[in-house]
């Protein structure tokens, strides 16, 4: 689907994949149709600024260290006549001259203006017709400017291809301060993460699953703890190290000193570990539990990740599920996702989340969604996992609804590895 641009000031102007109202590609309507790139867009617009004007080039500038440097250019086929990253003093462009006032935004002839014709480029281009607008952010700085220009004169230019202008450098203006904002946005996020991984500023604290039955602790779910600042909780650092591209590194960092669990913590008690299913399908978990004891090892898959493609996903895990590795899908119940998981992954545990467990104990709806769950489990062989048992009497109607392992507060808060080790002594 493309938006056309019909009319402005009563120019047709030529059909571009834009809207005129940038916000179109960032949080507005499109946001989840388009995959917005200024990369690809803003060239589409000069070509569509300089075709419509009938000029040889098109471009948009950045005034960067006292120089003047071609960021987006769009030419005549025939008259390459600048290339994207091309620079040179902005002293001697036309480009600066505008912006302070020694020239005119419209030309239409630069051989009639002396104060052009003191710029040795006029000449030498030659520069015959010339629009240049400046390009200002929305605090006020100046990034650039946003200019057509032909090797001939062009006495047609008036105040109506101004205005067109003008409006596609508003728009440029808009898009170019999106990427700085995004571009300051990811450079701090990945500074950020860049430091944790540095420092080794992060911890592991394990929770533990209790048996119901046999009324002991039979593993622990591993949990990373940051301490570096912003505080945000675990799941924003994992999500902004993914972000940057840095999941693989953070994750697998985190997963290596949970694995120092296995020898500290009895041989019959196992450590369930959370990975990203992207850190699955790459080997990333292969080649870090390369020569562990797989056999006290569960994968939890969250219902709030997305798998694209089930049998992929699945034929990365068989290798370490024949030697001996445990599946649970996490957050059973939370959303449609978890029963995909479940249908598709045939996992070996199902963990039952909060939304469920809470007020089990008085809460019909709760109890009857838990009961179906727990009676697919039996059905499929799977045990399952309550989480977020908090109170005595949800415990109760767990283990009345034959629920065989518990986790939450009642059960145990995350601790440290010292900590959970003196637990069974």
């Amino acid at each position: 689907m493309y938006f056309q641009v019909p009319y402005l000031m009563d120019v047709p102007i030529i059909p571009a994949v834009l809207l005129l109202n940038g916000d179109a590609f960032n949080g507005g309507a499109c946001h989840d149709t388009y995959s917005f790139s200024i990369e690809t867009v803003l060239p589409d617009i000069l070509r569509a600024v300089r075709l419509h004007l009938g000029m040889d080039v098109a471009f948009v500038s950045e005034f960067a260290n006292e120089q003047r440097v071609f960021r987006y250019v769009d030419c005549a086929s025939d008259k390459p006549l600048i290339q994207p990253g091309d620079c040179g003093s902005l002293e001697d462009s036309y480009c600066q001259r505008v912006v302070d006032g020694r020239l005119p935004e419209l030309i239409q002839d630069a051989s009639r203006l002396p104060a052009a014709l003191e710029l040795p480029v006029t000449t030498a281009l030659p520069v015959g017709a010339h629009i240049s607008v400046p390009i200002r952010l929305s605090d006020g700085r100046l990034y650039g400017t946003f200019c057509c220009f032909s090797t001939q004169p062009d006495p047609s230019l008036a105040e109506r291809e101004l205005a067109i202008v003008r409006v596609f450098a508003e728009f440029a203006g808009k898009q170019i301060e999106r990427q700085i904002d995004s571009t300051d946005l990811y450079n701090t996020m990945k500074a950020r993460v860049d430091r944790v991984l540095a420092s080794d500023n992060f911890t592991i604290v394990y929770q533990p699953i209790y048996h119901i039955d046999q009324e002991r602790i039979v593993g622990f779910e591993a949990l990373t703890r940051f301490a570096d600042s912003p505080v945000r909780p675990p799941d924003v650092w994992f999500s902004e190290a993914a972000n940057v591209g840095l999941s693989e590194k953070l994750e697998m960092a985190a997963i290596q000193k949970a694995l120092k669990s296995l020898d500290v913590l009895p041989s019959d008690v196992y450590i369930s570990l959370n990975v990203a299913p992207a850190n699955i399908l790459n080997g990333a978990i292969a080649r870090t539990l390369e020569g562990a004891s797989l056999e006290r090892i569960v994968i939890e898959v969250t219902e709030h990740v997305f798998i694209k493609d089930y049998s992929q996903f699945g034929a990365a895990l068989d290798p370490l599920r024949q030697r001996g590795l445990r599946i649970a899908i996490d957050d059973a119940g939370a959303g449609y996702a978890s029963f995909r998981h479940i249908l598709k992954l045939n996992p070996d545990l199902i963990k039952l989340d909060m939304s469920l467990t809470r007020d089990v104990d008085s809460d019909r709806s709760r109890r009857a969604l838990a009961a179906a769950l727990i009676r697919f489990a039996e059905e499929t062989d799977c045990s399952i996992i309550a989480e977020g048992v908090e109170t005595d009497l949800e415990l109760q109607t767990l283990r009345q609804l034959k629920v065989n392992k518990a986790q939450g507060f009642l059960i145990g808060r995350p601790l440290p590895l010292p900590a959970s080790a003196a637990l069974f002594q």
